[in-house]
């Protein structure tokens, strides 16, 4: 058994399997590490080219396509390891990327969950959307990360290299403990895509657990390759799945309050892309509250089951303010501008 394996979730997904798997394989040349892809029913030549050109490459092979989340979730049951990495089919990993964060995990109990600092791919200059150098939300559960606010990207010009304890980890690049992915109950299956990693880090917090970002390891990721970030498809699930999170994660205190809050500014959302003429992206939102409204017996049941294991409700890497109102109205667009957010 491994100590380590990188799971790379496929669904017909060829091309960036030639493009980005040798170098994957390349720069995790560790004897406890083990390179498996998990394919999700590809129904293009995927399998035949790892057959062919990586028989040493392990391969999960899954029934239908279930998903982000289900993908990973079937595929971990079957892989017997220590740690999982998470690792997007359109990552390119430096040399030595694994060294800091399984030394890491190895000194630290505590640490439930790790990432490294991502780089855009096609312009590597600058921190990648999904994660940059660690992610974070703020008081009313909209995502931001070191890096990245909103969509407003910076370069990374070593500012924020220092290894520090984050509110979630992307799934793009996502190490955990196998033991506590299970605990936790692992991804979840009913968000499809998006979001999914952000509600398993929000659990492990509430259980008391840390999560830190370690930018002496460094990836770079493509983005997008599945699904772009304007998309109507990818706005319906951020807002479902975000709201869907929030319900099964936020303290009973806070709960009715913050949700009330979210329901005002994701109106305001639709109604700005209804000024705009977007109109598909609008609908996206109204029935990404629709889909909501009739899951919340689901999501209740789940915040039930998980009341036993919160610990800790209150997270300092949460931003007690709106990161919306940072943005447009006091035009903070880099994370170090947020004086009132001290970590």
């Amino acid at each position: 058994m491994s100590k380590t394996a990188v799971v790379i979730l496929n669904w017909n997904g060829k091309s960036l399997l030639e493009k980005f798997l040798p170098v994957v394989i390349k720069n995790s040349d560790r004897q406890d590490v083990e390179i498996i892809v998990a394919d999700n029913a590809s129904s293009d030549d995927s399998l035949s080219y790892l057959k062919n050109n990586h028989p040493s490459v392990r391969v999960v092979s899954l029934d239908r396509n279930y998903g982000f989340a289900g993908g990973y979730n079937k595929a971990l049951e079957q892989i017997d390891t220590d740690y999982y990495i998470l690792l997007n089919s359109d990552v390119s990993p430096e040399p030595q990327w694994l060294d800091p964060l399984i030394d890491a995990m190895d000194k630290d109990s505590e640490l439930a969950a790790c990432m490294p600092k991502i780089r855009a791919f096609n312009d590597p200059d600058k921190f990648e959307y999904a994660g940059a150098s660690g992610g974070y939300i703020d008081k009313f559960g909209y995502p931001f990360c070191r890096g990245r606010i909103l969509n407003e990207i910076e370069e990374d010009k070593g500012q924020y290299n220092d290894s520090i304890s984050v509110f979630w980890a992307t799934g793009a690049a996502l190490m955990i403990r196998a033991d506590l992915y299970r605990f936790a109950g692992g991804l979840d299956e009913s968000f499809f895509a998006h979001m999914e990693e952000i509600d398993l880090c929000w659990r492990l917090k509430n259980m008391g657990y840390d999560i830190k970002v370690f930018p002496g390891s460094e990836v770079l990721h493509v983005g997008g390759a599945t699904l772009d970030q304007q998309h109507p498809r990818k706005t319906y699930l951020n807002f479902r799945n975000n709201l869907v999170m929030m319900f099964k994660n936020l303290s009973s205190k806070s709960l009715l309050p913050i949700l009330f809050i979210r329901m005002i500014l994701d109106g305001v959302a639709a109604v700005h892309f209804g000024v705009k003429g977007e109109w598909k992206f609008f609908m996206a939102v109204f029935n990404a509250h629709m889909d909501f409204y009739s899951r919340i017996p689901s999501a209740l049941k789940k915040r039930r089951e998980q009341k036993s294991l919160r610990v800790k409700l209150k997270h300092i890497e949460t931003y007690p303010q709106s990161i919306i109102w940072a943005f447009y109205f006091k035009k903070i667009t880099r994370f170090s501008q947020l004086k009132h957010f001290r970590l």
